[in-house]
């Protein structure tokens, strides 16, 4: 008879770790949290410590030479998940530094035995372990002895059903160390500066018994604590919509939509790509306003300026009024998993169905230096969950119009989005008049043709088709007119014009 030990999965309350850890960090397991220093070890180690401890589950924090209990709690009680009445109840403080200065490892774990014997904690942090091998390498032979010690504290740890965790600084995971073979988890924080960016990941390099989520996740150190941005693609969906559905979106601009072959597919992403003051924002102002006329609630990304401008005032109701969300951050080291982390959290908060990112070119500039190296490859990620999830999505892009010559992505990113949506200017009678096409809808027909907009207090105004003796694309006369028909499915998608 084969009979499967189950182990219990804790929940760490840190927003993003369960998720990569493969559903919670496996009870009794003896973990490592190691990194630099000020890479926030520490506060993960408060986090999961105050998310975990109960009354029926108590938890030990042994401090070492690193901080004093005292100084310790004076910093992390900033944090929100800080719980002051747990302390002497669910949470005690004890100091090992007196046994670690002596630097006789025995001594420490006597002293650490004899504290857990004493409160029968089920949770065990000691902090910093580095600190505790720092001063047993004074002894000799220093190797025997800090394997020997790492060792006996593995055993009776797994001896008193605790779940443990060391918190030290260790320069490297491929360094030789002891702890490394006998932890049964090892989780790696890393930080660097990139100009005035701030840029820290975390890593999962063991965790026996677990499918963990591998590679680097971005996290950041705020009010709550630590938040981990797990890729796009790992992000559970709202809805289970694995491809969008055959209802169409209204644009709020009826023409539009007919040019669209009825409006734009549910579920898809639309680039809509023109240079600056060709109304790209105003575009997506009606794209939203459509939807919370519809019952549809919806979230926008600013990044290049604020919607609490005149020409943007009908966001600036619909924000005010809840029907639409706001993410407007202005940080330097942002990535595209926090800010579809983000996302994702207000769609699921206002159950919106439509999205607005205004704009890319805005988006890549807040992006830390790191994270705009493989900005194509993250933003995949971003438009595959939102398609997951069963929104539609409007992204607004910068080009760059010299009238006769139109660079359609400076991103390379169009190739990842359903619908394309060009506005551009052309120069006719010494004036420069707005035009707009539909380049892409894809397994859709849709109009082929290039039509005239103005844009008044009223927003954009889509007019006819451009006429063969009145078009004149960069002084030169168009080849044909417009065919009334609509363009077949795929028709010039190409990423450059």
């Amino acid at each position: 008879m084969n009979t499967r030990v189950t182990i219990n999965c804790l929940a760490t309350g840190v927003p993003g770790l369960d998720l990569i850890l493969g559903g919670g960090l496996p009870e009794f397991s003896f973990n490592l949290i190691a990194g630099q220093p000020g890479c926030g070890k520490t506060t993960l180690a408060h986090q999961i410590m105050f998310a975990l401890a109960t009354p029926e589950r108590p938890a030990l924090y042994f401090t070492v030479m690193g901080e004093p209990p005292l100084k310790m709690l004076r910093y992390q009680q900033q944090f929100d998940f800080f719980d002051v009445d747990a302390l002497n109840q669910r949470v005690r403080y004890i100091s090992l530094s007196e046994q670690a200065l002596v630097g006789d490892l025995d001594r420490v774990l006597e002293r650490i035995v004899e504290a857990v014997a004493t409160h029968g904690p089920a949770l065990v942090f000691v902090d910093s372990f580095r600190s505790v091998m720092t001063a047993g390498e004074t002894s000799a032979p220093p190797r025997k002895g800090l394997q020997q010690f790492v060792q006996q504290l593995g055993v009776l740890m797994s001896t008193w059903q605790a779940t443990t965790f060391l918190i030290g600084e260790y320069p490297s995971p491929t360094d030789p160390n002891p702890v490394f073979a006998i932890a049964d988890g090892l989780i790696w924080l890393r930080q660097s500066v990139q100009r005035n960016s701030m840029v820290r990941k975390l890593e999962i390099l063991k965790m026996r018994g677990q499918p963990t989520l591998a590679g680097m996740h971005t996290f950041r150190i705020g009010a709550n604590g630590i938040t981990i941005f797990s890729p796009a693609a790992a992000l559970p969906a709202t809805e289970a919509a694995a491809r969008p559905d055959s209802a169409r979106v209204p644009m709020g601009m009826p023409a539009l939509d007919d040019m669209l072959g009825g409006g734009l597919p549910r579920g898809y992403s639309l680039l809509v790509a023109g240079p600056s003051g060709s109304g790209k924002s105003l575009l997506a102002a009606a794209f939203l306003a459509e939807g919370v006329r519809l019952g549809e609630t919806g979230v926008i990304v600013a990044f290049e300026q604020r919607p609490n401008r005149a020409r943007s005032q009908i966001v600036v109701e619909l924000i005010a009024g809840g029907r639409v969300g706001l993410i407007d951050s202005h940080d330097t080291d942002l990535s595209i998993d926090e800010i579809t982390y983000l996302l994702m959290a207000e769609i699921r908060r206002l159950d919106a169905k439509r999205v607005v990112i205004d704009s890319l070119s805005g988006f890549e500039l807040a992006l830390a230096p790191t994270f705009r190296e493989d900005f194509r490859e993250s933003m995949l990620r971003m438009v595959t969950a939102f398609s997951v999830a069963g929104v539609t999505v409007l992204m607004t892009s910068e080009l760059e119009d010299r009238y006769t010559d139109l660079r359609f992505s400076p991103y390379g990113t169009a190739f990842l989005t359903d619908a394309i949506i060009v506005q551009r200017y052309i120069e006719l009678d010494s004036r420069l008049l707005r035009v707009m096409a539909v380049v892409k809808v894809r397994a859709s027909m849709h109009s082929n043709e290039l039509r005239a907009y103005t844009i008044d207090a009223d927003g954009i105004h889509l007019g006819e088709r451009l006429a063969d003796q009145e078009g004149l694309l960069g002084g030169r006369p168009t080849q044909r007119r417009a065919a009334d028909a609509s363009a077949p499915a795929g028709d010039a998608e190409a990423d450059a014009a």
